[in-house]
């Protein structure tokens, strides 16, 4: 019953930027975090970067002062932005979230369904 539902992929321009949206619904009693990730044809999906509900961020070095993830105080609906795009980093990008579940306190890891985002001129 939780839904995970990712929009704002697309094809871009290396050096240009486009934004993602990760949006989190159903039996949710809170959200813990969310994390981005990516897989390229023939690679291991790979962590881009997270967030927690007390507002903490992490990077991986790859994307370190190009991508910024954000997200409203509940974690409900967050996005990444991504700048400066390289054309290597052209991959299926994927949300996670982790959390609790509204009425037994369970927790829960969910999937989006993945967007495409290519990076090409």
């Amino acid at each position: 019953q939780v839904q995970v539902l990712e929009s704002g992929g697309g094809l871009v321009q290396p050096g240009g930027s486009l934004r993602l949206s990760c949006a989190a619904s159903g039996s949710i009693r809170d959200i813990d975090t969310v994390g981005w990730y990516r897989q390229a044809p023939g690679k291991q999906r790979e962590w881009v970067a997270s967030i927690a509900s007390v507002g903490s961020t992490n990077y991986a070095d790859s994307v370190k002062g190009r991508f910024t993830i954000s997200g409203d105080n509940a974690l409900n609906t967050v996005y990444l932005q991504m700048n400066r795009l390289r054309p290597e980093e052209t991959a299926v990008y994927y949300c996670n979230v982790k959390g609790r579940r509204r009425w037994t306190g369970n927790s829960f890891g969910s999937w989006g369904q993945g967007n495409q985002v290519t990076v090409s001129s």
